[in-house]
């Protein structure tokens, strides 16, 4: 079966085929990190790992890019209300939210531009969206002009005349129509500003994506991504944005992810029902989080529940023990090419089983990547392989290393069969250091910073016991860039203020 696609824009499965041969380009919306990561941005990106891993399954060549927009309204408020310069405060969490993503199990993607070092190239993408005749400059803002902009509603399905009866301008704004979004922000104090041919200031949110994925991945693409949230308005506008600087089309395929429920209910700070990923782990292990997202169809809304987590446990509990009697089987014995001309007829079954397995797998997959399905298709191979284990005593060694193959391969697919990770403690604790140390002087932050200075000693003590003179050299010199110095005594470590 040919790999087909839910598209967004057509609304409609379609064959996929990539723009070139052998290679797919992929562009998914990262996170804004003014705050922890939560268990929807695991439910996001865990989709498109997996959509990644089964293409490389099939043997593409995937760029994968994921923007991280650490300038914002939301991070400069949230900066501001701590006394942080707001640059430093979205680096703390950045590597906060992908320490947590990593701690999950969800391998990162190729490349994790920033906005704040993207300016340039939106500078040039905005002055050729005025220069096409579809933006305005209104003293230093700068603005879209939807109606100028013909296909504008295209992803979404929005109607312009409809939208423009409940449009309302906010006061102060300065465009010349309700429906226009903003390109270019004039600069205002406490904020972070940048030159650019309108005056200082700083760039509208919806222009950083139609800038990074152009810049990293040239037009068109093969697939945007992204939460079912974000489909209007901002991928619709990335779309207007980058279609009309370049004139070309900006993506070829648009998939959205459906949003999770948590017990039923919409997942908001209002509702306080927000789980940060590191919270999740500390009550469910990584896999148990991955397979119970992947057991939805990444089109669907999940619903985050204890009932359906313990379900999920359960279910990885028997494909584990599959895998382990596999390996148990074959634990000391040599590999052996299977030999095809002895095989009892129970064990020609069998093999007959195993190519189902993988080709039943392989249409689940190919049909808009139904990991539901697939999920299905694991746990009939584990009743299946039982009942043959049950009824065979002594297979062919080789059989059992071609089960065992296929299960891990296909399972792989899934994020199956990780070896865990363990959160980088030092990391953590050196970027709470810094912030520490950009806030006014108070006994209580005095303590505070004693207490990590003597946490990351006692790391870097442990390191150096491990032999890991890399890590242990790694705190030393972080500690120097922030202006401590550690000498060490007889007695241990201790650090001076340089």
């Amino acid at each position: 079966m040919a790999l087909k696609i839910y598209n967004s824009l057509s609304r409609r499965k379609e064959l996929f085929t990539p723009l070139h041969e052998g290679k797919i380009t992929m562009y998914v919306c990262g996170m804004t990190v003014y705050s922890d990561a939560h268990i929807g941005h695991a439910r996001t990106y865990l989709a498109f790992d997996i959509i990644r891993r089964y293409f490389e399954y099939k043997g593409f060549a995937v760029t994968y890019i994921q923007n991280i927009t650490d300038v914002d309204d939301k991070i400069i408020a949230a900066a501001n209300g701590k006394n942080i310069d707001a640059l430093e405060f979205s680096e703390h969490f950045a590597a906060r939210c992908f320490a947590d993503l990593d701690a999950l199990g969800i391998q990162p993607a190729d490349h994790y531009p920033k906005a704040s070092k993207t300016i340039p190239d939106m500078i040039t993408m905005i002055q050729q969206i005025i220069d096409n005749g579809f933006g305005y400059n209104t003293n230093g803002d700068v603005y879209f002009s939807v109606e100028r902009f013909k296909e504008y509603g295209k992803l979404s399905g929005q109607n312009l005349e409809e939208m423009k009866i409940g449009a309302r301008v906010t006061p102060g704004d300065r465009k010349h129509n309700p429906l226009d979004f903003a390109l270019w922000k004039a600069a205002k104090p406490g904020e972070p500003a940048w030159d650019s041919p309108w005056g200082k200031g700083r760039p509208g949110w919806h222009i950083e994506c139609s800038t990074m994925s152009s810049k990293y991945l040239g037009l068109p693409f093969d697939i945007h991504g992204g939460g079912m949230d974000l489909r209007f308005p901002h991928h619709e506008n990335e779309i207007a944005q980058a279609e009309a600087a370049t004139g070309k089309l900006f993506a070829k395929h648009w998939m959205h992810v459906g949003l999770l429920t948590v017990n039923g209910e919409k997942m908001s700070k209002s509702l306080g029902n927000i789980t940060n990923i590191n919270d999740a782990l500390k009550r469910w292990d990584g896999e148990v989080l991955r397979a119970f997202f992947a057991q939805t169809h990444y089109r669907s809304p999940p619903d985050f529940n204890e009932h359906s987590l313990e379900n999920t446990k359960k279910g990885l509990d028997r494909i584990y023990r599959m895998k382990e009697n596999f390996e148990s089987y074959i634990k000391d014995q040599s590999f052996i090419e299977l030999n095809k001309s002895i095989l009892s007829a129970e064990e020609k079954e069998y093999l007959s089983t195993i190519r189902q397995f993988q080709e039943r797998f392989e249409t689940a997959m190919d049909d808009d990547f139904n990991t539901p399905k697939a999920f299905a298709e694991i746990f009939d191979f584990v009743n299946k392989s039982n009942i043959f284990l049950e009824s065979v005593t002594k297979p062919q060694t080789a059989l059992i290393h071609s089960a065992l193959s296929t299960l891990s391969s296909l399972g792989n697919i899934l994020t199956l069969f990780q070896v865990k990770k363990e959160t980088k403690d030092d990391t953590e604790t050196i970027h709470k250091l810094q912030i520490l140390i950009k806030k006014y002087d108070s006994s209580a932050r005095e303590t505070a910073i004693d207490k990590l200075l003597q946490k990351l000693l006692a790391i870097r003590e442990e390191a150096r016991k491990q032999k890991d003179w890399k890590k242990a050299d790694t705190i030393r010199n972080a500690l120097a860039t922030l202006g401590y110095e550690l000498q060490d005594t007889e007695n241990g470590p201790i650090w001076r203020k340089m």
